[in-house]
């Protein structure tokens, strides 16, 4: 029973279907990350954040391919990623980094596709953050940062993002000794755009929101959640902790637009209803697809 147990617990292997899915996905979004940077950002002396921001600096210094850089650099974050996030997590982010490796050499003889600075700045970091954000969708990292400041927040009093941008402030304000500071502050927006992009890919271009009410109307409530938004609920057995009282709590997911129509169905049916709202990364599963109204 116990091996049972152990056998369960264990990583299973993927299907195929899905490995295939991963690789085409990794593979479209380091091609993007090299995109990104040979064709808009690099030749005009801009940027990003991270192990990506210092190859392209040390490829500006030395001359040589920026694709050797970003394989060289990441390699030893790539073991720490295997330590901290598995062998799934390592083939993944090693797959991905060879292939940002070969197309930024590929794409480097490639004239700019515009030398408007900002245009630049704006289009190269919106790239290479949707490319980051899918092959970290996927499962993989193509920059060695995030894995470093994993490693360090289990040492000291500071949050992964807190890391990072400490990090990221040196690594960009090198940029101005290296190239002038007029472009380390377009690197800088250039790094806000890719972190934007990045955030919106990974969690979802359709914002959904988890919605907890507790309420002694919480069937009329329920009700009209699934009859006039269209969507499901779950109820839960609740006690206060305070009075003891059995309370029941309604669970639903809706999406962002739904969110001031869902206020105001509480507010008419019970205006001294608890009501909790949160935003959600992700949604698989169940029956969150939202039915028709009439």
């Amino acid at each position: 029973m116990t091996e049972l147990i152990k056998a369960n617990l264990q990583h299973r292997k993927l299907p195929l279907s899905r490995v295939i899915t991963r690789i085409i996905t990794i593979t479209i979004g380091a091609i993007l990350m090299a995109t990104g940077l040979e064709i808009f950002l690099v030749p005009n002396h801009v940027i990003d954040g991270g192990i990506t921001g210092i190859s392209i600096m040390l490829a500006h210094i030395t001359g040589w391919k920026l694709g050797l850089f970003l394989f060289v650099l990441n390699l030893p974050f790539v073991y720490m990623g295997y330590k901290q996030m598995g062998k799934t997590f390592a083939f993944s982010t090693v797959y991905g980094i060879i292939v940002l490796s070969i197309f930024t050499s590929f794409f480097h003889p490639i004239p700019p596709f515009t030398e408007d600075i900002l245009l630049a700045t704006l289009f190269g970091g919106m790239i290479l953050g949707i490319g980051v954000g899918l092959v970290i969708r996927n499962g993989g990292a193509l920059d060695g940062t995030e894995i470093l400041a994993l490693v360090i927040n289990k040492k000291v009093p500071f949050s992964v993002g807190q890391i990072i941008m400490f990090i990221n402030i040196f690594i960009l304000g090198a940029a101005g000794f290296v190239f002038t500071w007029d472009r380390a502050m377009y690197s800088l927006l250039a790094y806000v755009i890719a972190s934007k992009a990045i955030d919106t890919v990974v969690q979802g271009l359709e914002e959904t929101k988890s919605v907890w009410i507790i309420s002694d109307n919480a069937e009329e409530i329920g009700n009209a959640v699934n009859d006039r938004l269209g969507r499901g609920v779950t109820y839960l057995n609740g006690e206060g902790a305070y009075t003891g009282d059995n309370k029941k709590v309604i669970f639903s997911i809706i999406s962002r637009l739904e969110e001031s129509k869902l206020t105001t169905i509480v507010e008419e049916i019970d205006p001294t209803a608890f009501l909790a709202i949160a935003d959600i990364a992700e949604v698989r599963g169940g029956r969150f697809k939202k039915r028709d109204i009439h």
